[in-house]
This record gives structure tokens, C-alpha cells and sequence, in this order.
């Protein structure tokens, strides 16, 4: 095998597209390419390697960890020629990447984001993921950085805290529990609490803790993102933990829950260091990370 005489740049760049959601119809949309086309890029590329790329399951299709490889290989080598190019042409370099959350950009990274956009010329991609999708589009080579909370740090990616946040409950404000100062797990028997659905991180937390507690609840609502999550609050649709980096809307106020844990945010990359802008934009992020505790 050899990959510099057999592999070209053009082949790298189709798989990776194809690699993002394993659907040859779309990526060969994406690519402005014929189908049979990308198929053929794809094996060549595959007898390359010496290895399965994808595997068939029934009528999907699974990346092989060999071709989650080349798809990260060919992310990087496409950067990097970029870079390359456009330092020969005496351009800035393409834009950055981001991955993080909705709540994460709405209410955590406002500051940094500013600072980074107040003095770079390059343009800022924000992909709005899940930690886990985060994760995974910072390996893939997608998104240059990455911001989740994380309760263990992936070996191959390097990671550095950015801020830690505590979970509090909001309510509406003439709720009997806005009288107190903090609210313990066993004040929720019999709550109707507004959740995100089944299998969601947060959901599973809470439910575990209340149900160490002994605290018996019920779904109010199922929801997705602080800020709906919020607003069903407002609406008296029932109570919600959430994020105390969260901004409240009028008529809604929170209350600290000593017993549940803080939540610890990183900011990551994939190792080997950063350069130019996606350096700069860490640095701003890293700099502001509590930013957002004078902002709420």
C-alpha cells in the first residue's frame, strides 16, 4: 500500500462528505457529482487504504473506525492545503469552526464570541450540537473547537475547563417555593416538571437524583432547550431545573439546588495544537469563560 502514489486529494474530500451521514444520494448532491461517480471514488479510495471504510447494516450504512480515520485525515489535509493556498494568495484563512450547544451560545460564550469577532478578520461557523455531536465533530475534523460539558475527557482530544455552572429551578414567581432562599430534591414531591425527552442527559441526571432522593414526580412536559423549557415555566406549565447561567424571562425567578452537581464545561480540540484563528478564538473563549456570570 501506498497512499501518497494510490490516494488523491479529490477522493479524501468525497468520502469525507459522504462519511457525514453515510448517504451517497446527498453526498454526491452536495459534491455536484453523479452518484456512480462518488461510489467509484469510494472504492478506489477503500482499496487504497487496505481496509473497509463502511459496512452495510441492513439498508444503513456504518462507518468503519478505519474510515472515521480517513474522514478525520482528509478534514485536516483539506484545511491545511487551504491554509496553504491562501497564505500564497496573501488571504486570510477560512473561516472557523465551532461546536457547542444552543444554550451554550445563547447564554456561556457571548463574551468570548465578541472578543474573537472584535479583532479577526476570519468569518466564525457556529454548528449548534449536542456534547456527544460536539465531540464527534471535532475528531471528524468538522469544527476546529468544541464546547460541552463532560463528565470524562476523550483520550485523543486535549481539553481545558472553561466554566463550571450550578442548576437551579425555575419557577413562577408567585410559586410557594420562590420563598425560600434554596430548594432541596425532597421539596419536588409531587411536582410536575417540565424535562427534556427520554435519554437525554440532563433528563437521565435528574431523574436518577430524585429517585435516590425518594421524590416522587411527574412529567409536566417534554422540551428541548433552556430557553423553551423556560418559557413553558412562564406559562405555568410546570417547574424546570435548569442551567443557572440562564437567563429568566419576567415573571419567572430560580432558586439554587444545593444537591445537584455543577456542571463543568470544557472547551476542546483534537491534540496537536492550535493555530492562527482557531487559536485566537480559544483564547478569547478560555479568557471570558465566566463572562457570563455578570451577564445574568
Amino acid at each position: 500500500m501506498n497512499l501518497l502514489r494510490d490516494t488523491t486529494l479529490d477522493a479524501l474530500i468525497a468520502f469525507a462528505e459522504f462519511a457525514e451521514d453515510g448517504n451517497f444520494t446527498r453526498a454526491a448532491a452536495r459534491l455536484h457529482i453523479s452518484q456512480p461517480a462518488l461510489h467509484t471514488k469510494i472504492t478506489k479510495l477503500g482499496r487504497s487504504v487496505g481496509r473497509p471504510l463502511y459496512v452495510r447494516r441492513g439498508r444503513s450504512i456504518e462507518i468503519t473506525e478505519t474510515g472515521t480515520q480517513v474522514q478525520r485525515f482528509a478534514r485536516e489535509l483539506t484545511a491545511s492545503t487551504m491554509a496553504f493556498q491562501n497564505e500564497l494568495l496573501g488571504e486570510p484563512d477560512q473561516s472557523v469552526v465551532l461546536a457547542a450547544g444552543e444554550g451554550s451560545y445563547l447564554y456561556l460564550l457571548g463574551k468570548g464570541l465578541r472578543a474573537y469577532l472584535s479583532n479577526q478578520r476570519n468569518s466564525l461557523q457556529l454548528l449548534t450540537t449536542d456534547g456527544a455531536a460536539a465531540v464527534e465533530a471535532v475528531r471528524s475534523g468538522r469544527a476546529h473547537l468544541g464546547v460541552a460539558s463532560l463528565e470524562t475527557i476523550p483520550r485523543d482530544l486535549t481539553a481545558e475547563p472553561l466554566t463550571r455552572v450550578e442548576q437551579v429551578l425555575a419557577i413562577p414567581r408567585k410559586h410557594p417555593l420562590s420563598a425560600r432562599r434554596t430548594v432541596r430534591l425532597k421539596d419536588l414531591e409531587g411536582a410536575e416538571l417540565i424535562v427534556p425527552p427520554p435519554g437525554r442527559p440532563h433528563r437521565m441526571m435528574l431523574s436518577q437524583m430524585l429517585q435516590s432522593a425518594q421524590v416522587n414526580w411527574r412529567v409536566a412536559v417534554e422540551a428541548s432547550g433552556w430557553e423553551l423549557m423556560l418559557n413553558l415555566v412562564r406559562l405555568g406549565m410546570g417547574l424546570a431545573v435548569v442551567n443557572a447561567c440562564c437567563r429568566v424571562p419576567a415573571g419567572v425567578t430560580t432558586r439554587p439546588i444545593p444537591e445537584l452537581p455543577a456542571l463543568q464545561y470544557f472547551i476542546f480540540h483534537r491534540s496537536g495544537g492550535l493555530t492562527g484563528a482557531a487559536a485566537n478564538l480559544r483564547r478569547q473563549l478560555v479568557a471570558h469563560g465566566n463572562g457570563w456570570k455578570g451577564e445574568t
